[in-house]
């Protein structure tokens, strides 16, 4: 499995300020973008060569990987100029998946859930599809038979009722055929090639993988928690603790802290921040470049690059 396709193009409309000049998969998650804990997980896995589709702000993916690599990976960027939804931006990108079995990974996701054994499961099977699954979370959408190891029904729009128990994690794996499902040349979404799969008696599979962490980072509320669920956590689980280290700062050490500043252990500071004089901080995120006034007071904030957070705030991004 050596091709990925990841999906940069969304405009993370629920994340409000957060993305306004920045895309949703760059958005800082400790000392790293988002969107490098995906290439790192799949490289683990084998992958070798990515494939990003990007819209708002594409110009920051060249700012953050200006050689369009990462580890020695090619990175292939691909401009919709108008969004084309998943299954629009599967098939935008059809000429550099084709050949072989490739995997879809949501750009918005954090996880360190297992890919090898899915991988393994996908190839053992004919499925055209396998999608990652897990059997708790908020989105219970997918119906799924364990007995057959199909995907049976999705948000029951194969009108079959019946429990939807698993939620979809944005990652599944596909054999170059099912380019040829899609709608080609239009704006859609992925789920309904999925259905047609199933109707069609075409095998839409599923592989439960319940190890690991998974988050979706579309609100501030689990971008905020995801980060005070790792700090308790051996998260992620591929890499080792001299790795994690690079990263996972708390504060960056760069950072300009005040000596009568008070920050709790729930704040986390990008490279190059500074924190005034007397400020108070706690459970925030104050991104690269951030700055915090002095008397500043905050709680539950995020302070994005460039911007400067005064007086007191209160479940605010800045």
């Amino acid at each position: 499995m050596q091709k990925a396709f990841v999906l940069g193009a969304g405009l993370g409309t629920r994340l409000k300020e957060l993305t306004e000049f920045l895309p949703k998969p760059l958005i800082p998650v400790y000392q790293r973008p988002l969107i490098s804990f995906a290439f790192e997980h799949l490289r683990r896995a084998g992958v070798i060569e990515f494939v990003v589709n990007t819209h708002h702000c594409a110009g920051a993916y060249h700012d953050h990987f200006p050689e369009n690599s990462h580890a020695g990976c090619p990175i292939h960027f691909e401009h919709e100029e108008i969004l084309l939804e998943t299954g629009g931006g599967i098939d935008n990108v059809a000429d550099h998946l084709r050949g072989d079995d490739f995997i879809v990974y949501n750009g918005d996701i954090l996880t360190d859930l297992p890919l090898a054994p899915a991988i393994a499961a996908h190839e053992a099977s004919d499925n055209l599809v396998t999608l990652l699954l897990r059997s708790t979370g908020d989105a219970l959408h997918i119906a799924y038979d364990t007995a057959s190891g199909k995907v049976t029904n999705i948000r029951d729009m194969m009108g079959t009722g019946g429990a939807t128990e698993y939620q979809f994690t944005g990652i599944y794996i596909c054999r170059p055929e099912f380019l040829d499902r899609l709608y080609h040349g239009t704006k859609h979404s992925v789920i309904p090639p999925f259905c047609d799969l199933i109707r069609d008696g075409h095998k839409l599979g599923g592989v439960v993988a319940d190890e690991g962490s998974w988050w979706d980072l579309g609100t501030r509320e689990t971008y905020l928690d995801a980060h005070a669920a790792i700090e308790q956590s051996d998260f992620p689980l591929y890499e080792s603790s001299e790795e994690s280290a690079v990263w996972k700062q708390r504060v960056h050490a760069s950072v300009d802290v005040a000596t009568d500043a008070e920050v709790d252990e729930a704040t986390f500071i990008g490279k190059g921040a500074s924190i005034g004089s007397g400020a108070k901080i706690s459970h925030s995120l104050i991104w690269p470049k951030g700055k915090v006034a002095a008397g500043a007071d905050l709680k539950n904030c995020i302070v994005r690059s460039g911007q400067c957070a005064e007086g007191t705030l209160r479940d605010a991004n800045i």
